[in-house]
């Protein structure tokens, strides 16, 4: 059971995020900023949940990434991804080759992802 609601989860975020995405790149402009009022603060929220949840702790480990036979120095991968996606954008630095997640096609959603890619709908009045 817990599988088929980890899947059900999972779909749900990766179409919110790619509708999302289909908003960004289609909108009008007042479509887009009415989107842009009600979808910005809920993930800026959301950023900041995760990152707490990675804050270092008093011995400089993040307590989400460790576990009990290996820990995990801080500044962690979700804080590098944070960093790299809010800050630096394109100018950051990439990792080496073998540091490199794997195509986003192929590991975005993983393998359990079979449902069939839908167009999001689209809010009245955007195009």
């Amino acid at each position: 059971m817990d599988e088929i609601l980890g899947r059900v989860l999972r779909n749900a975020v990766w179409e919110r995020l790619d509708m999302l995405t289909e908003l960004a790149n289609r909108a009008d402009t007042p479509s887009l900023l009415s989107v842009a009022r009600s979808e910005l603060p809920r993930l800026t929220e959301g950023w900041r949940s995760l990152l707490n949840a990675h804050q270092p702790d008093q011995k400089g480990n993040c307590p989400e990434c460790s576990t009990r036979w290996r820990q995990r120095k801080a500044p962690c991968e979700v804080w590098r991804a944070a960093y790299e996606h809010l800050v630096a954008g394109g100018l950051a630095p990439h990792p080496s080759r073998h540091l490199q997640p794997a195509p986003v096609e192929n590991s975005r959603r993983g393998p359990a992802h079979t449902s069939v890619r839908r167009r999001p709908a689209v809010p009245a009045g955007v195009s």
